[in-house]
């Protein structure tokens, strides 16, 4: 300090110096500044423990330190005790002033040291006159930081042994061997993920938590009050902004769980929903009125959690919030058959349908082990109904669809029906009609034979029906094939397809791409908090006796089934042009948008999504072409190499030897490998997450569990049904307990923090200093505010009659951006949430 009294009277200071400015987060517990690990930082300042910064030379090497960059001289952050530190969390920016020492020419990067007692996040360092966001491949990178380079990756990827803790940045693999809790009960031992033929599955994140008590193959698990502990690497966690969202989130929910099931306590019939008219009383809540006072109030606030209780948008206090679906004027459109068609074009899953190609469909089960399974759907139940079409030309002409849960389903029925849930194995067939919609002809619901598996099915088929009882077991068939496909979706389509399959991208990116590397650039905004979500799903979600086997129909086989379709995951089929190729949804046209004419031309997700994909796909080209103009570039890019050699082998090591891998031995293979990652961990899962409560917030719509079977002529439950048909529709499927988790559960996943990034943005301007690359990154973003534009446009269009339907609810959750909350549209960067 005297030092610098000295020269600033002597003007020493103003000479031969670097300024720069450091922004940085202090401590936090939730929303407010930790002041007790600030008072004592203050302490350490006080005591000569400060925060220090030295530079490292670009251009000259020191040959008594390994021939690494030279260091410069340590310098300390200006104003830490003198700065007040305001009680609500929030960035802080110090001035940082470097000695500039001509054996140091050019810096190339920083040291910094937190001498502290607490840990900060830092931010950013920016310099007045020089840069540190440079990009370089291995190759080009300045001799004196090639060791920085390299040790970086050595720390980033551990040693693989010992417990890691909080402070830890080690980025390691192992089998999702930590879901089950035979310590607990045996009843609660689950199957190890991962690592075998049996039971393959992509790569978590390693805690080198110490094996359980009763199985060695099993990992310890955390106490249920110490989730948030849970281990990912330190920069992986989230940030104070949406750790507050996420717990303000869940709090509210609790509370909107806990207060029906008081009221339930006093109920004649506890845990069942008498009446829909009980359901919506979910919904129904004192509304706090809108004003500029409590505007005010909410905006100053810096909890989240009492924001979400001065709620000035129409929500409900201490209610759940009315899901879009039933916000029409007809509460009851989503029973029609048009809207249940339309979801698989524009709902929660629209990735499923696919367009038939023989009749009756055939399964590709094994007959030797589940015998036949070909469907039982006869050309006599449904040819009536194709608008004066035989089934031969409907195929030809290609109107017929279906949507199709029994080859999944089928191997585990049995074991399923041992649990409380009582379910079949489904086959919905689909028309098209001329104005573009789909109509469902049939559904089929299949059970085992009792004597066995390889006996093979007992089917029964259901058609149409308006009134009378045989409406009514109509309205229970299109229950059954929902449960199917919600699980379907949450289970596979979401988690596994999504969060499972992004993870070993994020660890081997960070592992072995060093932050100067551009494909470390290009997807590092795409792998936000997805460790950390995933690693709270492992926790409390997907657990052994956790919400999803307590609310979705496979209950503990749940992820188990997940580890089987695992074996069918295809890498280059996540590409949304291959998909729906793979699905008969479209074909290859060179004269068509995006080289692909679909068969449905009203597909809102299809349509939505070929704009996103191209627009992902431009920015990628346009990116790596910049960085490497040739293939063999690729090809000796050794950071590039040892990437897409451990992601096959380690991250998806149980699919190492599949032939469809790309090569990576070109730029195209980069271009198309970089888009595919893209699009899953932004695109893809935004379509198949932020939807969950306005469609399944309702959970009649899609319900997620069927507790009993159809119900058989001469027993009290057809008789239930022909007298109170809602009532026995609310007593087959989720009861009122599981309801009230479940939607309590996608209330807060459908949610946007209010920190979210969303797709063509970053969270800083200075990522890069490429002029050629920002500029292609702000053609995407023109690029995605226009197809805003015209997805407002189409939804706008009544001649596309799928994208709105009788709910009244434009499909919009492939729109680019967003609000924070509950808004049902906007593409974060990232599998956030």
């Amino acid at each position: 300090m005297l030092h610098s009294i000295i020269g600033a009277i002597t003007g020493e200071n103003n000479k031969n110096k670097i300024r720069g400015t450091v922004v940085l987060m202090k401590k936090n517990v939730l929303d407010f500044t930790d002041l007790r690990s600030s008072f004592l930082d203050r302490v350490h300042e006080l005591l000569g423990w400060g925060v220090s910064l030295q530079l490292v030379s670009a251009v000259h090497t020191d040959p008594t330190n390994g021939l690494r960059g030279k260091v410069g001289k340590p310098a300390y952050l200006k104003g830490w005790i003198t700065t007040i530190t305001p009680l609500k969390a929030g960035e802080s920016a110090f001035k940082v002033t470097f000695d500039h020492d001509e054996e140091i020419g050019q810096p190339g990067a920083f040291i910094i040291r937190n001498n502290h007692r607490s840990e900060f996040y830092l931010r950013t360092l920016t310099l007045e006159e020089n840069s540190l966001c440079f990009t370089y491949l291995p190759s080009e990178t300045p001799a004196p930081l090639r060791r920085y380079r390299e040790r970086e990756l050595v720390n980033l990827r551990g040693n693989g042994t010992g417990e890691l803790k909080e402070w830890d940045r080690v980025y390691d693999y192992a089998y999702y061997n930590d879901l089950g809790n035979p310590d607990r009960d045996r009843k609660y031992a689950r199957p190890v993920l991962g690592g075998s033929a049996d039971y393959p599955y992509p790569r978590r994140g390693r805690t080198g938590r110490p094996p359980s008590e009763t199985d060695p193959n099993t990992e310890g698990r955390l106490p249920l009050p110490m989730s948030l502990n849970i281990y990912v690497p330190r920069d992986e966690r989230f940030g104070h902004i949406k750790m507050s969202d996420f717990l303000a989130y869940a709090l509210k929910a609790l509370v909107q769980f806990l207060l029906p099931e008081f009221e339930a306590l006093c109920d004649s019939t506890p845990n069942e929903f008498d009446s829909f008219q009980d359901v919506f009383h979910l919904y129904e809540g004192f509304k706090v009125p809108a004003g500029p006072l409590l505007d005010k109030i909410k905006d100053n606030v810096p909890l989240e959690i009492l924001k979400e209780l001065v709620r000035t948008d129409g929500e409900g206090l201490f209610k759940f919030p009315t899901p879009q679906v039933i916000k029409a004027e007809d509460k009851s459109a989503w029973r029609t058959d048009k809207e249940f068609a339309r979801e698989m074009l524009a709902g929660l899953n629209p990735v499923l349908i696919r367009r038939l190609k023989e009749f009756p469909p055939e399964s590709k089960l094994d007959p030797k082990f589940y015998g036949n399974q070909n469907s039982s759907i006869t050309k006599e139940r449904i040819e009536n109904h194709l608008d004066g079409l035989t089934i031969s030309q409907a195929l030809e002409k290609k109107r017929l669809f279906i949507l199709d849960h029994h080859d999944t389903l089928m191997p585990y029925l049995r074991r399923i029906n041992t649990t409380s849930t009582k379910t079949y194995a489904s086959r919905t067939v689909l028309f098209l009609k001329d104005d573009g919609t789909l109509k469902p002809l049939a559904i089929e619901l299949s059970q085992p034979l009792p004597n066995g598996d390889k006996f093979g099915a007992v089917s029964k088929v259901y058609t149409p029906a308006e009134y009378g009882v045989e409406g009514s077991i109509w309205q229970l068939a299109k229950a059954y094939a929902a449960v199917n496909d919600s699980g379907h979706h949450q289970l596979l389509s979401h988690w596994l397809n999504t969060h499972a399959v992004i993870e070993p991208f994020v660890i081997a990116t960070n592992r072995q791409l060093s932050v100067l590397h551009p494909i470390n650039k290009l997807l590092h905004p795409h792998f936000r908090d997805t460790m950390n979500i995933n690693a709270l799903a492992r926790q409390i979600l997907i657990n052994a006796g956790g919400v999803v086997e307590s609310t979705v129909y496979p209950s503990k086989y749940a992820m188990e089934m997940s580890s089987v379709v695992y074996k069918n995951w295809v890498f280059t089929e996540q590409a949304l042009p291959a998909d729906l190729i793979n699905r008969g949804m479209a074909e290859k046209d060179p004269d068509a948008p995006h080289g692909l004419r679909l068969v449905l031309d009203d597909y809102p997700y299809a349509v939505d999504g070929l704009e996103i994909w191209s627009a992902i796909e431009t920015w990628v080209e346009d990116y790596c072409s910049f960085y490497y103009k040739t293939d063999e570039m690729v090809q000796k890019d050794s950071e590039l190499q040892s990437w897409w050699k451990e992601l096959r082998e380690e991250g998806h090591g149980d699919k190492m030897d599949e032939p469809w891998w790309p090569k990576m031995n070109t730029v195209k293979e980069l271009i198309d490998t970089c888009t595919i990652i893209i699009w899953v961990a932004s695109a893809l899962h935004a379509a198949l997450n932020f939807g969950q409560y306005p469609y399944a917030g309702f959970l009649p719509n899609r319900p997620t569990i069927s507790r009993r079977f159809m119900p058989e002529e001469g027993t009290p439950e057809y008789e239930e049904l022909k007298s109170n048909p809602d009532k026995a529709f609310l007593k087959t499927i989720t009861a009122q307990l599981q309801t009230l988790l479940g939607i309590s559960l996608i209330e807060i996943l459908s949610r946007h923090s209010s920190d979210e990034v969303y797709l063509g943005q970053r969270d800083t301007p200075e990522w890069t200093l490429d002029a050629a690359t920002l500029k292609a990154f702000e053609k995407f973003g023109r690029n995605l505010a226009d197809i805003e534009e015209r997805i407002i446009e189409r939804n706008g269009d009544e001649r596309f009659k799928n994208r709105v339907g009788p709910v009244n609810m434009p499909y919009t959750l492939l729109y680019p951006t967003s609000e924070g909350g509950l808004t049902g549209k906007g593409i974060p960067n990232s599998v956030s949430i």
